[in-house]
């Protein structure tokens, strides 16, 4: 124990709390109408460039509408596809609101950010209806503060949205229409920082999905920020070799969380291997002790089962010892635990043997652009089975004492593993960005 305090004093002393370094509000008029004080005029041409510092991705399919009266409302720009907005801004957190709709048509749409992270479920308007609505997102730079290095990437996330320096907004659904954006620092509301592997990680690319990009639309915004940055076959050991927890501590401040989520990778041989009782254990320690030097909060979450069933159509833990590990550990360490294990199997029993494929990446081949063959994966979630897993965490969050329930939206659906909402009313517009490569881990 004396050791794990000298550590985590260590890291306290490596990694001074940064602040953020956002101060700046950023206002965008959508539109080609007359152009509200104190904004940006967006116009449906502007696609992004470094010396302007925000655009669009793309503009072919961007429309401007004009009716000539309310300078921010009385204009927006629309698309019969879904379109990216980004912005050059500071790592830090923010606070989002848009104004939606349009005075002469009606509009859908679903907003999610960075890789695909959701924020805003299918919101739907009238025509001459407007909402505005608003959500809060953390943006994160590869760079370390306090010391001379940055996070080890892979090769594939050199294009991920989410370490680009920017901001991207996905403007989604049946027919997006956008008057209006304002972004605005958050510097109070405590992070939730996510450390796991493909499970938990902001999956870039359709078909795949995990909790942790569903999770943030179950939050009260401005309340609460969600920083995932969980990766696709990372271990204990390697989450941290590559400088991931490090990054994580550069940023937190007294009251943020760290919820750990590690096994499926760690459990296999090689050198990030550790046994459950012993090594598994002894790394999780290091991560609370980091983390409570920081004046932050570990939450422990036992990993989901792979959809394994037997005869009986009983799941097989094909995850050993490991959960029981995490959970002893919670109670020796006095942490907040979320059994997602033991939701899981009562979950994914409840759906059965062939319902439960409708929340894995099972889709036969041709379904998505350039797969010749059937994806039959047992490990990583479709949106659906990501957004009910992210239901579970929820569900477990509220069984325990953190303030952190506290955030959570009021009046959202009861949701119980044992009876999970049907998989046909479950709603989620496709990105654009697919991709027939199986995430790392397994």
């Amino acid at each position: 124990m004396r050791k794990l305090l000298l550590i985590g004093l260590a890291i306290l002393l490596a990694f001074p709390a940064r602040s953020q370094s956002a101060s700046t509000s950023y206002k965008f008029d959508f539109g080609n109408g007359k152009l509200a004080k104190g904004y940006r005029q967006i116009l449906p041409d502007m696609l992004y460039s470094a010396d302007r510092g925000y655009g669009f991705l793309e503009v072919e399919s961007l429309h401007a509408a004009n009716h000539g009266n309310n300078a921010l409302k009385g204009d927006g720009i629309y698309s019969e596809k879904p379109f990216f907005f980004t912005v050059d801004v500071p790592e830090g957190n923010y606070d989002i609101k848009v104004i939606l709709g349009d005075q002469e048509a009606p509009s859908s749409t679903t907003i999610r950010v960075e890789n695909r992270r959701l924020m805003l479920g299918k919101t739907d308007t009238r025509a001459g209806e407007q909402l505005e609505r608003r959500f809060s997102v953390n943006v994160r730079y590869p760079e370390i503060a306090g010391i001379d290095r940055k996070v080890r990437l892979k090769d594939r996330e050199l294009d991920y949205f989410h370490w680009d320096h920017q901001l991207t907004i996905e403007f989604n659904g049946q027919s997006p229409r956008v008057a209006a954006i304002e972004i605005s620092p958050n510097t109070k509301a405590p992070t939730v920082y996510l450390a796991g592997n493909s499970t938990v990680v902001d999956q870039a690319n359709e078909p795949w999905a995990a909790w942790g990009q569903m999770v943030p639309v179950f939050f009260e915004p401005g309340k609460v920020v969600i920083s995932n940055h969980a990766e696709s076959g990372e271990t204990l050991k390697g989450f941290r070799a590559a400088g991931r927890l490090d990054n994580i501590l550069s940023t937190m401040k007294p009251g943020d969380y760290l919820f750990i989520e590690f096994a499926h990778n760690d459990q296999k041989a090689g050198g990030s291997h550790v046994e459950p009782f012993t090594t598994y254990q002894q790394v999780i320690r290091e991560y609370i002790s980091a983390v409570t030097a920081k004046g932050g909060i570990p939450v422990l979450v036992t990993s989901m089962h792979r959809r394994r069933f037997d005869e009986n159509g009983e799941i097989i833990n094909t995850l050993e010892e490991y959960p029981e590990a995490m959970r002893q550990l919670a109670k020796e360490e006095n942490s907040a635990l979320i059994d997602l294990n033991r939701m899981s199997k009562t979950l994914y029993e409840a759906w059965g043997p062939e319902n439960s494929k409708k929340a894995f990446v099972h889709f036969p081949a041709g379904t998505f652009e350039g797969q010749t063959e059937d994806f039959a994966d047992n490990t990583h979630f479709s949106t659906y089975g990501a957004y009910q897993l992210a239901n579970c965490i929820v569900n477990g969050l509220l069984q325990t004492d953190l303030k952190l329930k506290k955030y959570l939206k009021k009046n959202l659906p009861n949701f119980q593993p044992s009876h999970p909402p049907k998989y046909e009313d479950f709603y989620w517009p496709l990105s654009p960005k697919t991709s027939i490569i199986k995430p790392d881990g397994n």
